[in-house]
């Protein structure tokens, strides 16, 4: 997957600027694909120059203008074309579980504070999904809006991203405490793990 293929989806729901856009990734798609303001941009003005989307100039009075882009036919048969395509396996890159992986072997205290100050990122983030979930849907419960609802695939993808947030923040807050434990008693961070003796 491209970063394009991101930004085509996210431009189905209407026509956005780029600040709009880089807005609703933040709140929305970040949560299964991160990208910065500038890569939006200049992914937009691709996108444009490929003829996936189109964009027309705003004139604000007292303000800057403004871009606004939709996305054309052609934008949505390259979704097509991605949607149709196998999708890879997903995998877990995190430099927080390699510290988790070593921490019989070093101080564990960076670490439990790490595992704890992601805990409170997830909630936080939890926090943030829940109520995009509940404006999303509007009036309906969820039931009605998953059967009877315009756009489901951004509420789907926004389930995904709560119950991960959910996930993250019960295994760091529990990671966390089974390390304290053993802290306590002498055991984890002991440095002894795996080394071999000398001789």
């Amino acid at each position: 997957m491209a970063l394009r293929h991101a930004v085509l989806a996210a431009l189905l729901d209407g026509e956005f600027s780029g600040y709009q856009l880089a807005k609703g990734f933040d709140i929305g798609v970040a949560n299964f694909w991160h990208a910065l303001p500038q890569q939006l941009y200049a992914e937009l003005s691709r996108l444009e120059g490929d003829g996936l989307v189109s964009g027309r100039e705003v004139v604000q009075e007292g303000r800057p203008n403004k871009r606004m882009f939709r996305v054309t036919d052609a934008g949505v048969a390259e979704l097509e074309r991605f949607a149709a395509a196998a999708a890879k396996p997903s995998f877990i890159r995190d430099d927080l579980l390699v510290k988790v992986q070593a921490v019989d072997g070093v101080d564990p205290a960076p670490v439990i504070a790490q595992l704890q100050e992601r805990a409170a990122v997830a909630e936080a983030k939890a926090e943030v999904l829940g109520k995009l979930l509940v404006r999303l849907r509007g009036e309906l419960d969820e039931e009605e809006f998953l059967h009877g609802g315009q756009r489901i695939g951004p509420y789907l993808t926004c389930q995904r991203g709560l119950a991960f947030e959910r996930e993250t923040r019960a295994w760091c807050l529990r990671t966390a405490e089974l390390l304290l434990r053993r802290r306590g008693t002498g055991r984890a961070g002991a440095g002894s793990v795996g080394r071999r003796p000398a001789g």
